[in-house]
C-alpha cells in the first residue's frame, strides 16, 4: 500500500510508518480495509443533504425549521467535519457558544436535540464510522420560559359568546373544536369528513405531529358541534356544499391557510389579548386533570408520546387545590383549630372553616 511520496515524508518517516503499518498486519488488522472505511465516512454536511433531509421531509411538517437551524447554526460550524471527528466537546462548545451569544436556553437546546436526532438517526442507519453519539450526557439547559395559560370557565364562555357575532363564519365552529377536542390547529383545519367514524365516535387525524396517525374521541358535544355545522352548510352554494375538508374558508372551500385575523379580533374584544389559540389545548387538558382524569388518559387523547409533555398541562386550578387543602380541616374537625385571642393587640382574621 502506498504509504507517501518523497515530497510529503522522508525516509525515517515512511519507515516508521511501515513498522506501525506491519504491527497492525501482525495483530490481525487490515490497514487498507480501515481505510476504505474511512472513506465511506460521511461528512454532517453531506449526511444531512443525503440522508438527514430526504428523511424528514417524507414526514415532518416542520422540517423547514430544522433546515434552517442546520443551515444557520449547525453546517457553518461542523458541517465540514466527518461524523466520526465530531466528538461531545465539539457538542458541548456549540450548545454553550448559542447560549454565550446571547440565545435563549431554548433556543441553545434545540441545536443540541437536534443533533441527537441526527446522530440517532446515522447508529440506527449504521452510517460508516459512527459508533456512538457525542450528544450523550450533554444536558439541556433548563427553561424557565414555558408559558402556561388556560381558560377559566368564565373566560371560555366570554370568549364563546364573541365568536358568535364575529364576521369570520366558520370561527364559531373552529374554536369550539379545538375546546372540545384538545387538537392542534393544523390537525382540526385540515380535517377531512372522511376521517370521523360517527357511529364508533373517533376522529382519525391521518398526519399528526409525530408524523404517525392518531385517534381523537368525539364527546357528545363535538358531535352535536359537527352536527350544527353541516347543517350551516348545508345553506352554501352547491359547489362548496360538498366540500370533503370539514372547516374550509367558505370562499375558497379550500382549508384556511390562516385564521389570525379574526381570532386576534375575537381575542380583543372578550379581553383575552394574550391568549393564543394553542392556549385552547392547554384548557382541554386542565378540564380533564380538574375533573379527575387520569395523565395516562389525557396523554392518550392529547397524542403525546411521552408522559412527561403530557405534565405540562396538568394545571390544577386553585378551586381544586383549596377543595383538595380543606379536606384535611374537614377531616379533623373545629377542635384542630385554636381560638383567637381576644387580649392580643392587633386584630387577627379568622378563615371561616366549612
Amino acid at each position: 500500500m502506498r504509504i507517501g511520496s518523497a515530497e510529503e515524508i522522508s525516509l525515517d518517516q515512511a519507515r516508521k510508518r511501515a513498522d506501525e503499518l506491519r504491527g497492525q498486519i501482525a495483530l490481525g488488522k487490515d490497514p487498507t480495509e480501515e481505510r476504505a472505511v474511512l472513506k465511506q465516512v460521511p461528512t454532517l454536511a453531506q449526511f444531512v443533504q443525503k440522508r438527514y433531509l430526504p428523511f424528514i421531509k417524507g414526514y415532518k411538517r416542520s422540517w423547514n425549521i430544522d433546515e434552517s437551524l442546520l443551515r444557520n447554526h449547525l453546517l457553518p460550524v461542523l458541517g465540514n467535519r466527518y461524523l466520526d471527528q465530531i466528538k461531545k466537546d465539539d457538542i458541548v462548545a456549540l450548545h454553550q457558544g448559542r447560549r454565550a451569544n446571547g440565545g435563549a436556553p431554548a433556543s441553545a437546546n434545540r441545536l443540541l436535540i437536534l443533533m441527537r436526532y441526527i446522530f440517532n438517526l446515522a447508529l440506527r442507519w449504521e452510517t460508516p464510522g459512527v459508533i456512538k453519539n457525542p450528544t450523550k450526557d450533554v444536558p439541556l439547559f433548563e427553561e424557565n420560559n414555558k408559558r402556561e395559560r388556560y381558560l377559566s370557565q368564565e373566560e371560555a364562555q366570554r370568549l364563546y359568546a364573541v365568536i358568535q357575532d364575529s364576521d369570520s363564519r366558520m370561527l364559531q365552529f373552529i374554536v369550539p373544536m379545538l375546546l372540545l377536542t384538545g387538537a392542534r390547529k393544523r390537525e382540526v383545519l385540515d380535517a377531512r369528513w372522511s376521517d370521523f367514524d360517527m357511529g364508533q365516535q373517533v376522529w382519525r387525524v391521518s398526519i399528526s405531529k409525530s408524523g404517525k396517525p392518531r385517534y381523537i374521541p368525539l364527546s357528545g358535544g363535538v358531535v352535536h358541534l359537527l352536527a350544527a355545522l353541516r347543517q350551516e352548510q348545508a345553506s352554501w352554494p352547491e359547489k362548496q356544499r360538498d366540500c370533503p375538508w370539514v372547516f374550509p374558508n367558505p370562499d375558497t372551500g379550500k382549508p384556511y391557510v390562516s385564521i389570525y385575523y379574526a381570532w386576534d379580533t375575537a381575542r380583543q374584544r372578550a379581553g383575552l389579548p394574550e391568549v393564543r389559540i394553542h392556549d385552547l389545548r392547554h384548557t382541554f387538558a386542565s378540564y380533564l386533570i380538574n375533573a379527575g382524569r387520569s395523565i395516562y388518559e389525557v396523554q392518550r387523547i392529547l397524542g403525546h408520546t411521552q408522559i412527561k409533555t403530557t405534565q405540562r398541562y396538568s394545571h390544577l386550578s386553585q378551586d381544586t387545590l383549596l377543595a383538595a387543602a380543606n379536606t384535611a380541616v374537614e377531616a379533623l374537625g373545629q377542635s384542630f383549630i385554636p381560638a383567637p385571642r381576644l387580649s392580643a393587640p392587633v386584630p387577627v382574621a379568622v378563615l371561616p372553616v366549612r
